[in-house]
């Protein structure tokens, strides 16, 4: 291929200039991986070869230097470039390799062959005759050194085009890079060896240079570092959530489209090796990045995951944050953040807490309405009986104010009427201590509806007002509530009393409307306590409950109530006892045969 010196020395200054400006861009690198550093000594092994081939031009004939010298130079580099390249392919396919004590059989051939190198002029077993032509007769050790060599470049160069296709496609840049820079050196020699061009010592190292010029372009200028092959990438950058990739210097790696949509990138071009935090302050979105590297942190080289919410004013979205190390075959690749979008989600269960509002709201407004119905009811016997009292007493006074100075009226007269009084003011008193207690039963009640009132109480309290707020609804569905306190009078229950009753009142009207009219119904409303526990029992015998509402009964906001219930009653007893009591509610529920609610409440003593 070369015939003139002057072509071949401008060939291989060229190249050696040319592998002067890789290295040194590759030496600029900050941060450099183990890939980097193969290069570096690839590099450097190619130059010295090159180098020594250029210097051979100038100064052999010239100083008349046997040309023993420049092979005994450039077969260090022959010798280990093979070496160098195979942890090159290694290094590239699993991002770093782990040195093992193995992998120091390598270097026994390329070490023994260096020194048959130096002492050939003793056995000839690597070179009969030195020529710079191919006309060199070759000892039998050669074509040992040969064939290991090409066995060597072989498995590198089917690790590499191996891992390009599957990385990143049979027809993307980068594996057209490689095949190309496989193709030159492989082409020029079976071209020289069917003579059909001319090709010398100068011609395997140029061609060489070319190839690794290819490798260095397909690399690090189309970052075949990329994690995901193209198919992957174009699955990733379809998916709702975003994502990206950092090394352990915590600059981005890999990305996919949803991340650039997101977080409104303009340039994409310019992602690669930027900080999560410097790139998104750059399109004036604030976020925490010190959460971010805390938990990366964090989870270190495992395979654990740290979650967290983020919420992002500048572009009003919700986030889950996934954090999860990439380790494939115990080999850190970098570091996945996971951008989940919940932004929907967190609207949904806004408007979710917005209706259960609602429908709370409506179930208070309908116990006011029961309860002011019940006031109503509670109040009207007391005050009538206060009136007629009142009347009696007027009656009597005007009998005593008609018999001042009447001859015929005597002491003991006096004394009846005195005492006939006194009996109105007893009857008084008593109305008006039901009615003072009606009050603050419904005051209680009213008052639980904006806040909760924690305080120590009896059952006996207890029982006193539901039986006060209850006995209007249960006279006007003619069912008899039958109430027995088995307890001990000693201890007492802390919680929000008022809360309290409104889900015992809760379950006895539901009782009520499961008996649906009838005539002569009965509910047992039992106290009673062991273990330090409080057992309130609700027993009716009507219908029953189906199991598909037993099954989601204090889950869900199930009713059997068709259009005229909400579900939300027992649901939110459950959600009360749990909350104000630490207690619990079990049920029992058998069809046409009843239902029996217990809440269970710890005691206080």
């Amino acid at each position: 291929m070369f015939t003139n010196d002057t072509v071949v020395l401008c060939t291989l200054t060229f190249l050696c200039i040319l592998l002067i400006l890789l290295l040194k861009f590759i030496l600029k690198q900050k941060n450099k991986k183990q890939l980097h550093k193969m290069f570096i000594i690839i590099f450097n092994l190619m130059l010295l070869w090159l180098g020594c081939m250029a210097l051979q031009l100038l100064f052999m004939d010239r100083f008349n230097i046997p040309i023993k010298y420049f092979f005994d130079v450039y077969y260090v580099s022959l010798c280990f470039l093979p070496v160098a390249f195979l942890f090159m392919a290694l290094s590239f396919e699993n991002n770093k390799v782990t040195f093992k004590k193995s992998y120091l059989l390598l270097f026994i051939i390329p070490i023994l062959t260096i020194i048959l190198m130096w002492t050939n002029d003793f056995h000839h077993l690597m070179y009969k005759e030195y020529s710079i032509d191919l006309s060199t007769e070759y000892g039998w050790y050669f074509y040992v050194h040969t064939f290991y060599t090409y066995l060597l470049f072989a498995v590198a160069l089917f690790i590499l085009i191996r891992y390009s296709i599957k990385n990143a496609g049979f027809f993307s840049k980068q594996a057209i890079l490689i095949l190309i820079g496989v193709s030159v050196p492989l082409v020029i020699n079976v071209l020289g060896s069917l003579q059909l061009i001319e090709i010398n010592i100068y011609t395997t190292p140029s061609a060489f240079a070319v190839t690794i010029i290819f490798f260095t372009f397909a690399i690090f200028k189309f970052d075949l570092f990329k994690i995901t092959p193209i198919a992957l990438q174009r699955i990733v950058d379809r998916i709702s959530d975003s994502y990206v990739v950092i090394n352990e210097n915590y600059l981005i790696t890999d990305f996919n489209e949803t991340f650039i949509k997101t977080f409104k990138i303009k340039d994409k071009s310019s992602i690669r090796g930027k900080s999560i935090e410097a790139l998104l302050n750059k399109n004036d979105i604030n976020i925490n990045a010190e959460k971010i590297y805390h938990s990366i942190e964090k989870i270190g080289n495992t395979d654990n995951t740290e979650k967290f919410e983020l919420y992002v004013p500048e572009i009003e979205k919700h986030f889950n944050i996934e954090i999860t190390s990439i380790i494939v075959n115990k080999q850190f690749f970098g570091t996945l953040i996971l951008f989940k979008d919940i932004t929907q989600h967190v609207k949904d269960l806004k408007i979710i807490e917005e209706n259960q509002n609602m429908l709370i709201e409506k179930e208070r407004l309908a116990s006011l309405g029961q309860m002011i119905g019940g006031i109503a009811h509670n109040l009207k016997t007391p005050i009538m009986s206060v009136a007629g009292a009142s009347e009696g007493l007027s009656e009597l006074i005007k009998e005593i104010d008609l018999s001042v100075g009447n001859p015929t009226v005597t002491v003991s007269d006096y004394h009846e009427i005195t005492k006939e009084m006194n009996s109105w003011i007893e009857k008084i008193r008593a109305h008006m201590s039901y009615m003072s207690d009606v009050i603050t039963s419904v005051k209680g009640q009213a008052v639980s509806m904006s806040e909760d009132q924690i305080v120590s109480f009896k059952t006996e309290e207890l029982l006193k007002r539901v039986n006060i707020l209850m006995k209007h609804e249960l006279q006007n569905a003619l069912v008899t509530l039958n109430i027995k306190d088995f307890s001990d009078k000693k201890i007492s229950i802390t919680g929000n009393i008022n809360s309290l009753v409104q889900v015992i009142n809760n379950m006895i009207s539901n009782s009520i409307q499961a008996y649906n009219g009838k005539e002569n119904a009965v509910i047992d409303l039992t106290v009673t306590s062991a273990d330090d526990k409080v057992i309130i029992s609700i027993k009716d015998y009507a219908c029953g409950m189906p199991d598909d509402v037993k099954s989601k009964l204090f889950t869900q906001m199930v009713t059997t109530k068709g259009k005229n219930g909400t579900g939300l009653g027992l649901f939110m007893s459950y959600s009360n006892i749990k909350a104000h009591f630490n207690g619990d509610i079990t049920f029992t529920s058998e069809l046409n045969k009843g239902t029996e609610f217990k809440i269970i409440l710890p005691i206080t003593r």
